[in-house]
């Protein structure tokens, strides 16, 4: 023998990939029922551009709560009063 023979031994390794399923059929509805039966034949890819609003409108809630804790009197009070001690203790 001179070189090696590619002799096609395993036919599974070359077949082509298969396709993806087929969606499932839905039988026609009209309204909300029609609506409903497509989102659940559909796979879920992802958050929705509804989710990402509700997930930025509660951290800017977050934001504006934790805004108000810290500009508040008595946290004020506190920082400033932990900062005098600490240059005290420094100087």
């Amino acid at each position: 023998m001179t070189g090696p023979t590619s002799a096609p031994s395993d036919a599974a390794a070359t077949a082509a990939p298969e396709p993806p399923p087929e969606p499932v059929p839905v039988p026609p509805r009209s309204g909300l029922a029609a609506r409903w039966a497509r989102l659940q034949a559909a796979p879920e890819a992802g958050m929705s551009t509804a989710e990402y609003a509700v997930g930025t409108v509660a951290a800017c809630a977050f934001a504006a709560v934790l805004y108000r804790v810290v500009t508040g009197g008595s946290v004020v009070t506190a920082l400033g009063d932990l900062v005098s001690s600490a240059l005290q203790v420094l100087s």
